[in-house]
Protein backbone atom coordinates (compact mmCIF):
# COMPACT_ATOMS: atom_id res chain seq x y z
CA UNK A 1 0.00 0.00 0.00
CA UNK A 2 2.69 2.49 0.99
CA UNK A 3 4.77 1.59 -2.06
CA UNK A 4 1.83 2.30 -4.36
CA UNK A 5 1.23 5.63 -2.63
CA UNK A 6 4.85 6.72 -3.05
CA UNK A 7 4.94 5.50 -6.66
CA UNK A 8 1.81 7.52 -7.39
CA UNK A 9 3.24 10.65 -5.76
CA UNK A 10 6.47 10.42 -7.74
CA UNK A 11 4.74 9.74 -11.07
CA UNK A 12 2.43 12.74 -11.24
CA UNK A 13 3.06 15.25 -14.03
CA UNK A 14 2.95 18.61 -12.22
CA UNK A 15 6.49 18.36 -10.74
CA UNK A 16 9.61 16.75 -12.16
CA UNK A 17 11.55 14.11 -10.23
CA UNK A 18 14.25 16.72 -9.67
CA UNK A 19 11.79 19.20 -8.20
CA UNK A 20 10.32 16.53 -5.94
CA UNK A 21 13.81 15.49 -4.83
CA UNK A 22 14.74 19.09 -3.96
CA UNK A 23 11.56 19.50 -1.93
CA UNK A 24 12.22 16.25 -0.10
CA UNK A 25 15.84 17.18 0.64
CA UNK A 26 14.71 20.49 2.12
CA UNK A 27 12.12 18.75 4.25
CA UNK A 28 14.55 16.13 5.54
CA UNK A 29 17.16 18.74 6.44
CA UNK A 30 14.54 20.94 8.09
CA UNK A 31 13.13 18.08 10.14
CA UNK A 32 16.52 17.07 11.49
CA UNK A 33 17.37 13.65 12.85
CA UNK A 34 16.61 11.93 9.54
CA UNK A 35 20.20 11.44 8.41
CA UNK A 36 19.69 7.91 7.03
CA UNK A 37 16.75 9.01 4.88
CA UNK A 38 18.67 12.10 3.79
CA UNK A 39 21.66 10.01 2.67
CA UNK A 40 19.35 7.77 0.63
CA UNK A 41 17.85 10.79 -1.12
CA UNK A 42 21.21 12.47 -1.75
CA UNK A 43 22.56 9.27 -3.28
CA UNK A 44 19.42 8.82 -5.38
CA UNK A 45 19.66 12.41 -6.66
CA UNK A 46 23.24 11.85 -7.82
CA UNK A 47 22.69 8.39 -9.30
CA UNK A 48 19.60 9.56 -11.21
CA UNK A 49 21.59 12.58 -12.43
CA UNK A 50 18.98 14.90 -10.96
CA UNK A 51 21.65 16.94 -9.19
CA UNK A 52 25.29 17.50 -10.07
CA UNK A 53 28.11 17.84 -7.55
CA UNK A 54 28.00 21.61 -8.00
CA UNK A 55 24.24 21.66 -7.43
CA UNK A 56 24.55 19.51 -4.31
CA UNK A 57 27.01 21.99 -2.87
CA UNK A 58 24.64 24.84 -3.73
CA UNK A 59 21.81 23.01 -1.94
CA UNK A 60 24.06 22.84 1.13
CA UNK A 61 24.80 26.56 0.99
CA UNK A 62 21.14 27.47 0.51
CA UNK A 63 19.68 25.17 3.16
CA UNK A 64 22.34 26.09 5.71
CA UNK A 65 21.01 29.64 5.78
CA UNK A 66 17.46 28.48 6.40
CA UNK A 67 17.91 25.33 8.50
CA UNK A 68 20.75 26.64 10.65
CA UNK A 69 24.48 26.22 10.79
CA UNK A 70 24.45 22.97 12.78
CA UNK A 71 22.18 21.18 10.31
CA UNK A 72 24.03 22.77 7.41
CA UNK A 73 27.37 21.54 8.70
CA UNK A 74 25.99 18.02 9.07
CA UNK A 75 24.51 18.18 5.55
CA UNK A 76 27.83 19.47 4.19
CA UNK A 77 29.67 16.53 5.73
CA UNK A 78 27.17 14.08 4.24
CA UNK A 79 27.39 15.66 0.79
CA UNK A 80 31.19 15.78 0.80
CA UNK A 81 31.38 12.13 1.93
CA UNK A 82 29.02 11.19 -0.91
CA UNK A 83 31.10 13.15 -3.42
CA UNK A 84 34.25 11.39 -2.18
CA UNK A 85 32.56 8.01 -2.64
CA UNK A 86 31.46 8.87 -6.15
CA UNK A 87 34.80 10.33 -7.15
CA UNK A 88 36.95 7.62 -6.01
Amino acid sequence: MAEMTFADLWSRDALSFRERRLLLLGLLVGQGGLDDELLIQLDAAVRARELSVEELREVVAFLTHYAGWARGARLNAQVEDLIDQISG
